[in-house]
């Protein structure tokens, strides 16, 4: 009589494109790469795609506006930018989840992510978990970029948005760069403005 195969466990991490097998279950930030973090968020889209242009609207670009929005809200340094720069960071692996269905799954998703947010961090030099108040300012500037995301290129009308995501306060749609951009473009863009804020923060290059 044939005895049964063993139970093999699910396969829970994915090979990048640095060649790093990245565990998304138990991630290390020694397999956490600059590289793939840009590729991967370059090539998600906001909105789940449904926006108005030639690109979609890519998360990349989205964490610059971002980032451009909490250094006008704020004087921060180049580590709390640094953070901003990367809050959906994890979305390089798991995607950009809208609010609506990210309720309706619940916390094994949010386990997940805070569990990758961690290990990027750490392998930047950042806290694993970003502090409170640093946290709700990001948010801010988040809920300020999502307003003009949703009224400029997601179809929403200024009523809508406003309802959703608040009424933007001392910034105006001049300020940010929204135009969906190439997936590379983007991908380079993220990449140089990482670099630039571990410069500010006196890392050497060989870090970024």
């Amino acid at each position: 009589m044939t005895a049964p195969r063993a139970k093999t466990e699910p396969r829970a991490w994915q090979r990048m494109l640095s060649g790093r097998r990245l565990d998304l279950l138990n991630p290390s930030p020694l397999d956490i790469e600059l590289s793939d973090i840009a590729h991967g968020l370059a090539r998600v889209a906001r909105w789940n795609g449904q926006t108005h242009g030639d690109h979609a609207f890519s998360v990349a670009q989205h964490s610059l506006v971002v980032e451009a929005i909490f250094r006008r809200q704020n004087r921060c340094d180049a580590g709390e930018c640094l953070v901003a720069l990367l809050h959906d960071a994890p979305e390089y692996v798991i995607g950009d989840m809208i609010s609506p269905f990210k309720a309706v799954v619940g916390g094994g998703y949010k386990t997940v992510e805070k569990r990758l947010e961690a290990a990027v961090h750490l392998r930047f030099g950042l806290p694993p978990a970003t502090p409170a108040a640093l946290k709700a300012k990001i948010k801010k500037a988040d809920q300020v970029a999502a307003f003009f995301e949703a009224t400029e290129l997601a179809g929403f009308s200024h009523a809508e948005a406003t309802k959703f995501f608040g009424a933007p306060r001392g910034i105006t749609r001049d300020m940010l760069d929204i135009a969906p951009m190439p997936a590379t473009q983007a991908q380079a863009r993220f990449c140089e403005r990482f670099a630039a804020l571990e410069e500010e923060r006196g890392l050497p290059a060989a870090a970024v």
